[in-house]
């Protein structure tokens, strides 16, 4: 199966990615990963009106 159809943001800032789920909160779902997001998505268990990439936000990266 596919997903519902959804809006995907890729912000770069801890603060953009605040904006944006307080635009689409409860319906926006954060992704980091999405080792259980992406698979309950394609089975449209989950429906997320948004998904946001916090990925490429560099406060959040920890690997150092």
């Amino acid at each position: 199966m596919k997903p519902a159809p959804f809006d995907y943001a890729r912000p770069t800032s801890i603060g953009a990615a605040l904006q944006l789920l307080s635009e689409r909160s409860p319906a926006a779902k954060i992704l980091a990963g999405g080792q259980s997001l992406v698979p309950m998505m394609n089975f449209r268990v989950v429906r997320p009106d948004r998904l946001i990439d916090i990925n490429r936000i560099s406060e959040l990266d920890y690997s150092a």
